[in-house]
């Protein structure tokens, strides 16, 4: 893909800080669980599911190593194929896990207002770029932005950092040549990723953040609300 130089290229987090997906993701985290036979974490770990690759998440909580396939086969197989879930956009209609979801209040006029501006958005996320590329064509995310880029399905591709390098690799990022890249999340995985790939992360405080996360691991500003995102990035850009 060619691009004109120098661009201002903002990486977009998808759960958390497009998405409000923790009702979709803990619902999968529980079946797996059940379907595991093992006790279900409490409300606190379940919510920290969301950033991180799932299977880091189910390593984190204990599952043994003989079950993690299985682990992430269940919640796969809720996530994007078994519509059980009551759909909070359309209440009576059943809808997989990840659309079991909503785009926050907002954030499409911010993402109108950045591209108004000139600036280069694409979705990091890292959730599987297979399941990433549906859920934005179901909200409407996928016309916003210029690239929706993911975990691999293999787990090759797992971390924030990675994807973040495999974005750029197709977007045609060339600092050389004069282009910058502010990365955009909720959670500590966001602003690592971006410290790994010498870039600086704008934190946003109306995610999954835990107190004091997003400071501890050196987001440069923390917003607390959607409808200051546009103001900040061109700040930042200034």
């Amino acid at each position: 893909m060619t691009q004109d130089h120098p661009m201002n290229v903002v990486l977009l987090d998808l759960d958390g800080t497009l998405t409000q997906s923790h009702f979709g993701i803990i619902a999968c985290v529980v079946k797996a669980f059940e379907a595991l036979g093992l006790p279900v974490p409490d409300d606190d770990e379940l919510h920290r599911f969301i950033g991180p690759a799932i299977i880091e998440s189910f390593k984190r909580n204990h599952i043994p190593d003989d079950k993690l396939d299985e682990a992430v086969r269940v919640y796969r197989e809720y996530y994007a194929d078994k519509a059980v879930f009551d759909d909070p956009n359309h209440p009576g209609q059943l809808v997989p896990g990840r659309l079991y979801n909503r785009v926050y209040d907002g954030i499409p006029e911010q993402l109108a207002a950045l591209r108004k501006a000139g600036y280069y958005l694409a979705v990091a996320t890292c959730k599987p770029e297979y399941q990433a590329v549906p859920i934005c064509d179901h909200f409407g995310l996928t016309g916003m932005v210029d690239g929706v880029y993911g975990a691999s399905r293999d787990n090759s591709r797992l971390d924030k950092d990675q994807v973040i390098r495999y974005a750029f690799e197709h977007i045609g990022f060339d600092a050389a040549a004069g282009d910058r890249a502010l990365m955009v999340g909720d959670r500590w995985t966001d602003a690592d990723g971006a410290t790994a790939c010498g870039l600086d992360c704008l934190g946003c405080g109306w995610g999954y953040s835990e107190p004091g996360e997003l400071a501890q691991h050196g987001c440069y500003r923390i917003i607390d609300t959607v409808a200051e995102l546009s103001d900040a990035v061109k700040e930042y850009f200034a």
